[in-house]
């Protein structure tokens, strides 16, 4: 039988503390994930330097699958950052990428 102490680490155990990734992709992308596992994290952040520019525009975010996100993107800059949101899944991410390698050397 499981007691207190042993339901606690086990939970403990399944969390992240931090992730750190970079993504190229028409510029780069730094993310960092704090407190997460593989569906939830409590804070989630990028900051993005894209090669084409866009519109400014700040997008502020509650409900389907986030407490709070807030997104703003000045000329070629991006920042965003998420509480207690559903987690970006970068290994999809990874997958597409290597399923895009596939398709041009076939």
């Amino acid at each position: 039988m499981a007691t207190a102490a042993t339901r606690r680490f086990d939970w403990v155990a399944i969390m992240k503390l931090i992730s750190f990734k970079h993504r190229e992709d028409y510029g780069h992308e730094w993310y960092v994930q704090v407190l997460h596992n593989k569906r939830w994290a409590l804070l989630q952040a990028s900051v993005s330097c894209n090669e084409y520019p866009s519109w400014a525009f700040v997008q502020v975010k509650s409900g389907m699958g986030t407490l709070l996100s807030i997104m703003v993107c000045v000329y070629k800059l991006g920042f965003d950052i998420g509480v207690c949101e559903h987690t970006w899944n970068f290994e999809y991410l990874n997958d597409l990428y290597v399923e895009d390698l596939n398709d041009e050397n076939t």
